[in-house]
């Protein structure tokens, strides 16, 4: 349970539930062709686990004082596991992911792709040791990283296998991928944001530069507040834009994604203490996940309507 904790796996889940998604809900039934046999796209969700949960460890290892202050509950570094444990799983792990990297990115006949696996690494330790101390800096990096773990589907699943007959099909799942890499950078930015909201109070004994801290609550608010219209717009948007023919898609996300987010808002007004700002967090991962999973929706909608 210990180890479990400090690579924090319940996310993790989330990470390679969403790699799953977009394979076998997506890209499988979309007949698109594919670079990897299923053996090697597991081997790509195992990757990006490993890089992730490499950046979770180095957080928790550098985190220490601040989760001493703002959840101790919560604090696996020295005290369930000391720090060398930590680093040793740290390495560990980053070295597997990005192995497994070097060896896929050579069965596409790709071998610069494997840079992917060491810049996301690197920007992970980056973060944990500098990076998130400096205001939207830190929140902008780990918003990235969730949307590069969207793209990299494309990259070594999509992009080695168009050809000529193939390429508008193919180049049409791409943009599919990567306006749910935008959805997801944004939600999860917003996210960031009202964590460090949250984590106000411990950050601020430790020393940690955070946007709440540096401009205050209000204004922090509001920035958050001008994200989510901008959220709710633009999904409003691509909607009538692209889905609006496709019913329960339609449907699905104003009931499922629009809907809380307008929620969400509304809430963030009056939004004062760490239990709210933690909720709101929580809203916000409801949000992503059923944002994730549209994607489905949409296929299984696209097929009622042509059948």
């Amino acid at each position: 349970m210990k180890y479990l904790k400090l690579i924090r796996f319940q996310n993790l889940l989330m990470l390679a539930f969403m790699q799953l998604v977009f394979r076998y809900l997506f890209l499988g039934q979309s007949y698109v062709d594919l670079a990897l046999t299923d053996f090697n796209y597991i081997l790509l969700v195992i990757a990006t686990v490993c890089i992730a949960a490499g950046g979770y460890v180095i957080n928790n290892i550098m985190d220490q004082d601040t989760d001493e202050i703002a959840k101790p509950q919560n604090r696996v570094v020295g005290v369930s596991i000391s720090e060398t444990v930590a680093y040793n799983w740290y390495i560990g792990l980053t070295i597997v992911g990005v192995g497994i990297g070097f060896y896929l990115s050579n069965v596409i006949y790709k071998p610069t792709f494997a840079s992917m696996f060491i810049l996301v690494a690197t920007l992970l330790y980056m973060y944990a040791t500098s990076f998130k101390q400096i205001p939207v800096l830190g929140n902008v990096v780990v918003a990235l990283m969730l949307s590069t773990s969207i793209i990299i589907i494309g990259l070594f699943d999509i992009l080695p296998a168009i050809d000529v007959d193939n390429r508008f099909r193919m180049k049409e799942a791409f943009d599919i991928l990567m306006h749910y890499a935008i959805f997801a950078f944004i939600i999860n930015l917003i996210r960031e944001i009202v964590k460090d909201l949250e984590d106000m109070d411990g950050d601020y004994q430790s020393g940690i530069n955070t946007l709440p801290i540096a401009i205050g609550v209000q204004k922090t608010k509001i920035i958050v507040g001008v994200l989510t219209v901008l959220s709710i717009g633009i999904l409003a948007y691509y909607v009538n834009s692209n889905l609006f023919e496709l019913d329960y898609v339609v449907y699905y996300a104003m009931v499922l994604i629009v809907g809380p987010l307008i929620y969400f808002g509304v809430k963030l007004m009056n939004a004062a203490n760490k239990k709210e700002f933690h909720h709101l967090s929580l809203v916000l991962k409801i949000i992503l996940f059923f944002g994730i999973l549209s994607v489905a929706v949409i296929v299984f909608n696209l097929k009622l309507a042509n059948a």
